[in-house]
């Protein structure tokens, strides 16, 4: 038995790899995050695959299917949402199938900050504005290092991405104002590329009326930074004037 622990990609069935699509093919035991990955990906597994949703199972009930099945042949989704290296809670199952030797896979998906930057229509990274992106999270129930504490990551002014936070946008608000101003522009994009999805855009300074209004209190991101609404350099890569391995100047 082998174990794949797979990105199922931000919500669109249409996202997820086609690595990815072609392990679930071949299922024979699917656990998947029910509460956040389409349902309209499950159709993908065999129809004789065993389904479990893991959204009401605790890491013992999903390690003892792994136990179960060590000594069997066949393969093992185990499906998060996004990308599984954000977030994702997999470093602990890992750990436990390194320790009883049970051979795993890990393949990548699309995270939702990529597609909410889709949805956005918009580069994180801009010449001259912003070359740095941060993706953290609010101090919550899984407590954040106090050097990673959000009013210190805002020193840098970094374009910033904050996942599990929406529902303390007022905190967020207070702890990112001193350093980046009323004005830096924000938005918050719930459920990226799900049919429901929902933009807002704002500035800082009205982050948690915007979101106290929406009712929006899970499932969406944060973006905090001006190249949401700034002007930027052209990027050198496709200036006539610049030089680099693959072709000279031409003026």
């Amino acid at each position: 038995m082998k174990v794949y622990f797979t990105g199922a990609g931000p919500g669109d069935p249409e996202l997820i790899t086609v690595k990815g699509l072609k392990i679930l093919q071949k299922a024979d035991i699917l656990i998947y995050a029910g509460s956040l990955v389409s349902p309209e990906i499950l159709k993908e597994c065999p129809k004789d695959a065993k389904i479990y949703d893991s959204a009401s199972m605790n890491l013992k009930e999903v390690s003892a299917i792994y136990q179960k099945m060590k000594d069997k042949k066949g393969i093992i989704v185990r499906l998060h949402t996004g990308d599984p290296s954000v977030y994702g809670a997999i470093q602990e199952q890992m750990d436990l199938l390194t320790m009883w030797k049970i051979p795993f896979e890990v393949i990548p998906g699309v995270s939702s900050f990529q597609a909410s930057s889709a949805t956005l229509q918009q580069q994180l990274t801009l010449p001259g504005v912003s070359q740095t992106v941060i993706l953290s999270r609010i101090s919550g129930r899984t407590k954040t290092p106090q050097l990673e504490d959000l009013a210190l990551l805002a020193r840098s002014q970094s374009t910033m991405v904050l996942f599990l936070s929406v529902d303390q946008a007022k905190s967020v608000e207070e702890k990112l104002l001193p350093q980046y101003g009323t004005d830096t522009p924000v938005a918050v994009v719930y459920r990226a590329s799900w049919p429901d999805e929902k933009i807002l855009r704002g500035t800082l300074g009205n982050l948690a009326s915007l979101v106290e209004k929406s009712g929006i209190t899970r499932q969406a991101l944060i973006f905090v930074g001006n190249v949401l609404d700034s002007e930027y350099e052209k990027s050198k890569l496709y200036d006539a004037a610049f030089t680099h391995g693959f072709r000279e100047a031409s003026q």
